[in-house]
């Protein structure tokens, strides 16, 4: 029975401060006679968000909604023209999914850094806890044009979770379109995490 239950078991170990990791590892797992056992490896660094992005594709194995949140981003991407689309957990940085194109650092560390500049920028001059400004809306929402044509879009899908997404700035001409989608990514992600017993 042990055996049954730890080759279900995901080990996703943090051996940034050895040499061989696979090759320690292998050695540890076959002197405790456990050398079945699914082992995850993702290399780090200190001196980027890689760190981030492992804790993320560690969270990503613990959720079972994850192809159809995948599923909901493609849509979103293509119905936009997105390039890259992130749904992130506001507090540590982690994205909880993204669309099935390939995920490059640069392009997660601006997302992760545009989360830093939003939350720093409310906190000095947003409103206050549980404020309306108006509209009846409290999402937070952002947009940063950069220099190179592209631009960074945020909105807030809950008080843990935003997406953010990569497009370019010729896309942004059409923002009523990308409004709409949004909300309804927001509403198909409440569907999607709703509890049974909870009111709709």
């Amino acid at each position: 029975l042990s055996e049954e239950l730890t080759a279900l078991i995901n080990y996703s170990p943090d051996l940034s401060n050895i040499k061989s990791p696979k090759a320690h590892l292998s050695e540890e797992l076959t002197a405790a006679r456990l050398q079945h056992v699914k082992v995850n490896f993702h290399l780090t660094s200190i001196y980027d968000h890689s760190v981030f992005e492992a804790f993320s594709k560690v969270v990503q194995q613990l959720i079972p909604q994850l192809p159809t949140l995948e599923s909901l981003l493609d849509i979103l991407v293509a119905s936009c023209r997105i390039e890259k689309a992130f749904l992130f957990d506001v507090v540590s940085k982690i994205y909880i999914a993204t669309d099935s194109s390939l995920v490059d650092m640069q392009s997660y560390e601006l997302c992760a850094d545009m989360i830093d500049v939003v939350i720093d920028v409310s906190c000095i001059y947003g409103l206050g806890e549980g404020a309306d400004d108006g509209t009846g809306s409290t999402a937070s929402n952002c947009v940063i044009t950069l220099n190179n044509g592209t631009a960074l879009f945020l909105r807030e899908m809950n008080r843990s979770l935003a997406l953010v997404c990569i497009l370019k700035e010729s896309v942004m001409q059409q923002q009523g379109l990308l409004e709409y989608n949004c909300a309804s990514f927001r509403k198909a992600l409440g569907e999607l995490f709703r509890l049974p017993n909870q009111p709709k």
